[in-house]
């Protein structure tokens, strides 16, 4: 059975993994700038998520902030790693690496906030 929360789950998580691959793709040759967008996209994400799952603004924005970073971080050191800074690649990896870096913190977050969610 599919329940309403993991279809908005669904949407939040895969538009910010879009979102965050376009600005990824978009920023891969300027250093660190993609830094300035992501993390802003990756804390929306966590914030949206905590609103479906009923959890606090309070908690939901203090996972976001420490989520957004350490996925910024994780995210740069492995675009950065599979030659980031090449043309075309650089760009399709650094947007690749980007997508699924955000797809997987945000379906972590899922799986965290549905343990202790009460329908």
């Amino acid at each position: 059975m599919i329940y309403p929360e993991k279809i908005k789950s669904r949407r939040i998580v895969h538009g910010a993994a879009i979102a965050g691959a376009l600005a990824a793709l978009l920023m891969a040759q300027l250093p660190a700038s993609d830094n300035i967008i992501l993390v802003p996209i990756e804390v929306i994400m966590v914030i949206r998520l905590g609103a479906v799952f009923q959890v606090g603004l309070k908690d939901s924005i203090s996972k976001g902030l420490f989520i957004g970073s350490i996925a910024t971080m994780i995210g740069r050191g492995i675009s950065e790693f599979l030659i980031g800074w090449v043309p075309v690649a650089g760009n399709i990896i650094n947007a690749l690496t980007a997508a699924s870096v955000i797809e997987f913190l945000g379906w972590a977050v899922v799986k965290d906030a549905m343990k202790n969610y009460r329908r």
